[in-house]
């Protein structure tokens, strides 16, 4: 009698079992960290909703309110000129956007397609300077714009920001993964360089443009550093100068409500932004960091 090995597959039930488990495990910590990174949002808006006397009145923390108030959203914009903070950051933000995707556009268009001599060594040094903190270069651009005469001024915020290592070599990577093919026949067909990136690699790198306009975008809004060194007039006030100035001569200091108020009025069109392109950004990041 031989003997025979018999290979047993675990029963459907147990399968179906197992994946279940694992299933509600994955989902069950992607809910408590999601509570842990939306906590302190929530807690902001809260804040925002309740008095100043309720809120000074809580010895200990309360997750919730009975009583919400709109007032501290009201003193947010008449205690403070924090409309025109917000006008002057979206200026700063849409100019500063438009001129960074403009160049970034035609730097990464031309490592990626034209062929010049030492375009590789010029990369390579262009890379390194992302390891560079932005903060090193500061006084620099700050004795520059001075120099200039151009503080306290929408070009002087602007010139610095123009340009991003990172959005370009992302960028770069894009346009690499469009095929050669479509490059030499448009140059066949007498096509210009200009007109080849307009016509064809804008429109199929469209989500990775897209991806970077919208992070530059959210780059600017949240600008602090830059903006306070280099501003200090409240005519060219931007929301991180407003913060500070409701903090420090506003009602901030005392008032946190009102303060939080400030600070979710802020952020609102960041989050708005983001859900609205969320697919746009992943979608785009996806495709920059792939080759081939």
């Amino acid at each position: 009698m031989m003997n025979s090995k018999i290979s047993r597959k675990p029963a459907p039930d147990a399968t179906r079992r197992k994946n279940g488990l694992t299933t509600a495990l994955t989902y069950l910590l992607l809910s408590f960290w999601a509570v842990v990174v939306l906590f302190p949002f929530y807690w902001m808006v809260l804040t925002s909703l309740k008095s100043y006397g309720a809120y000074n009145a809580e010895h200990t923390p309360v997750f919730f309110t009975l009583s919400p108030t709109l007032e501290n959203y009201q003193n947010a914009f008449t205690a403070v000129s924090l409309g025109g903070y917000l006008l002057n950051t979206l200026i700063f933000a849409v100019l500063t956007t438009a001129a960074m995707v403009v160049v970034s556009t035609l730097a990464a268009y031309a490592f990626a397609r034209l062929r010049f001599r030492g375009k590789n060594l010029v990369f390579g040094l262009f890379l390194s300077m992302m390891m560079i903190p932005t903060e090193l270069v500061v006084i620099t651009n700050f004795v520059t714009i001075t120099n200039m005469d151009l503080r306290n001024s929408f070009p002087g915020l602007i010139l610095p920001s123009i340009t991003s290592v990172f959005y370009i070599y992302l960028l770069k990577e894009n346009f690499e993964q469009v095929p050669d093919e479509l490059y030499r026949a448009a140059k066949v067909d007498g096509t210009s360089d200009l007109k080849y990136l307009w016509k064809v690699m804008i429109p199929i790198c469209r989500p990775t443009l897209v991806t970077i306009t919208i992070l530059k975008l959210i780059e600017c809004w949240n600008a602090y550093v830059w903006p306070r060194l280099i501003t200090d007039a409240p005519a060219y006030f931007l929301v991180s100068n407003g913060i500070q100035e409701i903090r420090e001569n506003g009602f901030g200091r005392e008032n946190i409500p009102a303060m939080m108020a400030t600070v979710v009025v802020i952020s609102i069109p960041l989050i708005l932004l983001f859900l609205a392109f969320r697919k746009k950004i992943m979608e785009g990041v996806s495709r920059g960091g792939t080759k081939g």
